[in-house]
């Protein structure tokens, strides 16, 4: 079904950035992008998923474009924005989503699986803020949104462990509460330029990297114990959220972190 010929779109005009957008929140939200006419631009690792999800929104009538790249590659990240550059000359907006976790927990996680969960989610963070900075600067303006987590606010207790058999991993984590700490000194950096940087800390939001392979969330026992919504929660309701903070409808907001979680009243 093609998109929707509306009288208002959103991002009409606007060039935006998915990393991470081959698969799940990404993926619904470079789709809500198109949607509100935006030209998306997907960064992601998995090239086959990526031109899937590029094909799919040209389909509907949306403007797409596919970039392998890895964003914890400094090289890989610049090179890439500069083919944006060069195939639309302008970046509006940037959606900091691609990310993962280790398989192992402390004291069990080795050095290579720290590192490389760092670099994805926070050093990638990071490298993709500093390659659009200039351009947004030169365009007096943009938005960017980082994506966290619930994992950046809280631990869990033995119960909690015990319900799954595991938990997030403790590099996960870190850079989850990196992102946090980032987002909010990138955005009294960009105040001055009219960038405005938000960040979202979605909870059990079912994907299909959390999918139990039942369709469950991986975690949900340990998530239905402080969740005061029924869950779960899916990549749309993230997206919608990733939408308000980079339109006008959100246009004097900026350093804010605002949880997609059903609601936890407790952050231990």
């Amino acid at each position: 079904m093609e998109y929707m010929k509306r009288m208002v779109n959103k991002l009409a005009g606007q060039v935006a950035i998915v990393t991470g957008g081959n698969s799940g929140i990404g993926e619904a939200t470079a789709h809500l992008f198109a949607y509100e006419s935006a030209k998306v631009v997907l960064l992601a690792r998995r090239e086959k998923e990526g031109h899937k999800v590029e094909e799919s929104i040209r389909n509907k009538g949306g403007v797409a474009l596919f970039i392998p790249c890895d964003v914890s590659e400094r090289e890989q990240v610049d090179e890439a924005v500069k083919k944006i550059m060069s195939e639309f000359g302008r970046i509006d907006v940037l959606f900091n989503n691609a990310g993962g976790g280790d398989t192992k927990n402390f004291p069990d996680e080795d050095d290579e699986g720290w590192n490389n969960v760092l670099a994805v989610n926070l050093t990638g963070t990071f490298y993709m803020c500093r390659a659009v900075w200039p351009h947004m600067i030169d365009q007096d303006g943009g938005r960017i949104v980082n994506m966290s987590s619930v994992a950046a606010q809280r631990g869990f207790s033995k119960k909690m462990y015990d319900l799954v058999g595991f938990g997030p991993s403790a590099s996960y984590y870190a850079a989850r509460a990196g992102v946090d700490a980032f987002t909010r000194y990138i955005a009294s950096a960009g105040g001055q330029y009219n960038i405005r940087v938000n960040g979202v800390r979605p909870g059990q939001i079912l994907t299909p990297l959390t999918n139990d392979g039942h369709g469950k969330h991986s975690l949900k026992p340990m998530f239905d114990m402080i969740q005061i919504l029924n869950g779960p929660g899916h990549p749309d309701d993230v997206a919608k959220a990733v939408l308000f903070l980079v339109t006008d409808d959100s246009r004097f907001i900026t350093g804010q972190i605002i949880n997609i979680d059903g609601g936890m009243p407790g952050k231990l």
